[in-house]
């Protein structure tokens, strides 16, 4: 059995995320602890308590998430020799750099709270938008946000999540018509999305020049194991690759259900969703419902997948 490791994006944040696994390990204890060190603020009680208000501001959630997954990572032992592959989805792929020993957690929680106060900035809230729409696919999609720019402003794909499933991000008035042209045109669902900014998408571009320059006061090193990344969906081993992916995608569409095929063809069988929600493993099987998936956010998930990974060593 071949195993790739999957780090959650932002809306799967929840207030409580993280708990369980804080209180039963000492090593998810410590993520909590490092977080608040390098921030000045205390993570640990955003994830659990909130406010919920606080912790969907993007701001806050790009940290309090990385956080929430990387406590998991490393309670389930860190096992980045069982991984043929990681992959992180948006925000994830900051996780699964981290997993694949490429950033460092210090590096990483700080870089994901400018990142989300860059993005923040590049929009003002409550003018963008963001909106999953279920039932059409990626041409149809395509088009009706070509179409809607024309004339009510800017919206795009951000995510290619699945067959059907794809998200939608730009400014509010334009998002919320395509969401009603969608359901007049077959769509099943149009969703409105608990973000903040519009990410993916090019109201996203200053912010990606800011990340930029953030970067470059990092020293990343060459991945342990290869990252699928969100642009391209192509194997990734230099930091220098993973660098320049982290900048782009902040602007430019995520390719999640490529990344999901590159990763099958790399002849991975059995996927791990460490970290809060299980919103990747819903994905995955409107992908390809052939794949099995674990959940890594407590301790019950956790014991089954280490179950599983001794069987994979056997």
């Amino acid at each position: 059995m071949t195993i790739g490791f999957l780090f959650p994006g932002q809306g799967s944040q929840y207030v409580g995320m993280g708990k369980a696994l804080f209180d039963a390990f000492e090593s998810a204890r410590e993520v909590y602890a490092e977080a608040e060190k390098v921030l000045g603020w205390d993570v640990a009680a955003l994830c659990f308590e909130g406010p919920e208000a606080q912790l969907h501001q993007t701001e806050y959630t790009q940290p309090a998430l990385l956080t929430a997954s990387v406590a998991a990572w490393r309670a389930l032992g860190a096992p980045v020799e069982h991984a043929t592959a990681v992959a992180g989805h948006s925000l994830g792929e900051y996780t699964a750099l981290v997993a694949a020993g490429a950033l460092t957690f210090s590096d990483a929680v700080r870089i994901v709270h400018l990142r989300g106060r860059y993005m923040q900035e590049a929009v003002p809230e409550g003018s963008g938008a963001m909106a999953a729409l279920i039932g059409l696919n990626r041409e149809k999609v395509d088009a009706l946000c070509r179409e809607i720019s024309k004339d009510e402003g800017l919206v795009a794909p951000a995510n290619y999540n699945g067959p059907t499933q794809v998200v939608i991000a730009g400014e509010r008035a334009a998002v919320e018509k395509a969401m009603s042209l969608a359901l007049e045109r077959g769509a099943g669902r149009a969703i409105r999305l608990s973000v903040s900014v519009p990410s993916h998408c090019p109201l996203m571009r200053d912010a990606a020049l800011r990340l930029s320059s953030a970067l470059d006061t990092i020293e990343g090193q060459d991945l342990k194991v290869p990252l699928i990344n969100n642009v391209k969906a192509q194997k990734v081993m230099h930091w220098k690759a993973a660098r320049e992916a982290l900048v782009d995608q902040i602007s430019a569409p995520l390719l999640w259900e490529e990344s999901i095929q590159s990763m099958r063809d790399l002849g991975i069988d059995l996927f791990l969703e460490v970290g809060p929600g299980k919103v990747l493993a819903g994905l995955l099987k409107r992908i390809d419902r052939r794949a099995m998936v674990l959940n890594v956010e407590d301790p019950r998930g956790l014991a089954l997948a280490q179950d599983r990974l001794k069987f994979h060593s056997s």
